[in-house]
């Protein structure tokens, strides 16, 4: 979770929301890929850091299917990243902080659980929640003009 957050730093410094995600093998321990947030920078609505890292890893694997691998992100994944996360057979979820407007894994359509889902990865939340939710607040925060 680290190094996702320093991802979502990254993404932050760039003016994009600061979530990041990596993608390892837990049979290794190897970090396969990280990556931020980046649809204002790519003009690509999809490029969040879910999908971007997944990108990345199913290019360099030359299969789109990451089965056993584990995804870290610092933010409970949306729909569209729920939906990528289930095509892509992710083995594990892990992310940091919930979240209750835009989330699709504990919050709303809580798409894993759907018995449309073709494939459930195991899910861990809230790890180092509280970093990543004050992350994204600080970054908001800044965003409105208001101190941190």
């Amino acid at each position: 979770m680290r190094l996702a957050l320093e991802a979502a730093r990254a993404a932050a410094a760039a003016g994009e929301t600061p979530v990041g995600a990596v993608i390892l093998d837990p049979a290794t321990g190897e970090v396969l890929g990280t990556a931020g947030n980046g649809p204002i920078a790519a003009h690509d609505p999809t490029a969040h850091a879910e999908i971007a890292v997944m990108r990345q890893v199913a290019a360099k694997r030359g299969n789109y299917r990451l089965t056993d691998l584990t995804l870290v992100v610092t933010l409970e994944p949306c729909a569209m990243c729920a939906g990528a996360i289930s095509h892509a057979r992710i083995g594990r979820v892990v992310f940091g902080a919930e979240d209750a407007k835009g989330g699709a894994v504990v919050h709303g359509p809580q798409f894993f659980a759907q018995p449309t889902c073709h494939w459930r990865p195991a899910v861990t939340g809230g790890v180092l929640a509280q970093e990543s939710a004050d992350l994204l607040r600080g970054f908001f925060r800044a965003r409105r003009g208001k101190s941190a």
